[in-house]
């Protein structure tokens, strides 16, 4: 069976059947701009910068929306290509933060990327944005900066199509099209999940997250990303912990988490509310950092960690001594991860002798 195939810039490229030319071209190293498609998506050509020249097409066509055909001819780069990616780019910026303005806590904006790499012009007029804004939206987490948006509707079509809950979407007309919620509304008043969906899936910054702004934490460029699993359930969700190495003494300080790349764990760049946000207990005053140790009194002490392991084996041996391996239960939790949680049955079975082991996630 012949595999299909289509020109790329002039090489002929084998392909699956329903395949995008934009993703065609990624999975052959050739890169597109494409600043509204998300892989979890339905493509939507909103943003146009993923036009290409195809042989026998009039016009630039959107290479997201746009299902490859044998013996399709497509220029990625072209003098007309090229002239459209200045043109667009330098449009976007006209009603965008200037580049210094970027970098905050939030990732670096695409956009300026993508114009920087097009060597787009950067002495347009500027347009102040008549987007409506939501400065005083109670929810803690989700802040919508109206001067970042380009309007590519991935975090919108996030919302509708991964989550399912249609919390946001386009509001308004013209120039003053903005992303917005029913009769502007704030989001702990919608039916909004706070997953953060949609700050992972913004090309530009324009949602982000509200804490490390608010407190003025250092940039994402200045911080190292350390992959784990989450521990608030089972799933076994990947995230990145952003880790600022110089807080806290040298000790380090999680100031914001980020879920990995679609397509490379299982969770596909997904994270909850509690994964994505719920990370202050780290560093919380009334977190337990040293073991205690109930005394006769009913006070507790501090105690190396060793010696209260010790004293723990003691009581739970004794126990079984005195009232037979069945009168000891052991419980593990749905924040650990599958490893641990084996160790604790192995532990209540090999080391007790009990069959009595439970896990919470259960209950």
């Amino acid at each position: 069976m012949t595999a299909n195939t289509l020109s790329l810039d002039g090489k002929t490229i084998p392909f699956n059947e329903g395949d995008s030319v934009l993703e065609v071209a990624k999975a052959n190293g050739v890169e597109i701009p494409s600043l509204c498609f998300d892989p979890r998506l339905k493509p939507a050509g909103a943003c146009r910068t993923c036009l290409v020249e195809v042989e026998g097409q009039r016009r630039l066509i959107p290479s997201c929306a746009t299902v490859a055909k044998p013996g399709m001819k497509v220029s990625t780069t072209s003098t007309k290509v090229d002239k459209h990616q200045k043109l667009l780019a330098a449009l976007y910026l006209s009603d965008n933060v200037s580049e210094n303005q970027t970098h905050d806590t939030a990732d670096a904006s695409q956009l300026h990327a993508w114009a920087k790499n097009v060597n787009a012009p950067t002495d347009w007029p500027k347009l102040e944005s008549t987007r409506f804004k939501r400065p005083n939206d109670k929810n803690p987490y989700i802040e919508f900066r109206e001067d970042r948006c380009i309007l590519c509707a991935r975090c919108t079509r996030y919302c509708e199509e991964v989550e399912g809950v249609s919390a946001i979407s386009l509001l308004g007309r013209g120039a003053d099209t903005t992303i917005g919620t029913a009769d502007n509304q704030s989001l702990m008043d919608t039916t909004c999940e706070l997953c953060g969906g949609c700050i992972d899936t913004c090309p530009t910054g324009a949602m982000t997250e509200k804490l490390p702004l608010t407190q003025m934490l250092k940039p994402a460029k200045e911080l190292t990303k350390v992959r784990t699993t989450c521990n608030y359930c089972g799933v076994g969700c990947q995230m990145d912990l952003n880790v600022d190495p110089k807080a806290n003494q040298g000790r380090g300080k999680v100031v914001k988490v980020t879920s990995p790349p679609t397509g490379t764990a299982p969770n596909d760049g997904n994270l909850c509310v509690k994964g994505r946000f719920a990370y202050n207990f780290v560093d919380h005053p009334d977190r337990l950092s040293k073991a205690l140790v109930k005394q006769p009194n009913g006070e507790f002490k501090e105690t190396p960690l060793k010696e209260a392991i010790h004293i723990a084996a003691k009581g739970l041996l004794n126990v079984k001594e005195k009232y037979g391996p069945n009168a000891l239960g052991f419980v593990s939790s749905s924040r650990c991860t599958m490893e641990e949680n084996y160790l604790v049955q192995k532990l209540a079975r090999a080391a007790f002798g009990t069959n009595n082991c439970h896990q919470c996630a259960a209950t």
